[in-house]
């Protein structure tokens, strides 16, 4: 096993859902890389480094603080962990977003050294 578990990984989606940026980082090891769900390369955005990973973290509760990750399901082969969810949040002009999503990790001595997310690309909507 990568020294990742169920536990482990809820407890992760747990402090992301808190948005407990020092119980998340704990997670990450020092040379992360984050590849986002959207940008202008073929893997989105990708972030490198812890403090820069903390940094996009933050910003996105910064600008939706009612963003979740539900529903986790996690599923682990060797150093590779699959975690699917439902993506939630508010964005800044109102709109809601509701989408599945997952997340690839890569685990090196039970620390994430890679995050790749993927997100179902649904139109944000009006809430009712």
């Amino acid at each position: 096993m990568n020294g990742m578990s169920h536990d482990t990984l809820n407890a992760m989606f747990d402090a992301f859902n808190r948005h407990d940026i020092e119980a998340v980082m704990s997670y990450f090891a020092d040379d992360i890389v984050f590849d986002t769900v959207s940008g202008s390369e073929a893997h989105g955005t990708r972030i490198e480094g812890r403090e820069a990973v903390r940094a996009a973290f933050e910003n996105t509760w910064g600008t939706q603080p009612d963003v979740q990750w539900l529903n986790g399901t996690h599923y682990f082969a060797d150093e590779r962990v699959v975690s699917e969810s439902t993506f939630v949040a508010t964005q800044p002009d109102g709109k809601r977003v509701e989408a599945d999503s997952v997340d690839l990790f890569t685990v090196r001595d039970g620390k994430i050294v890679r995050k790749q997310a993927f997100r179902k690309q649904r139109p944000p909507f009006d809430p009712a």
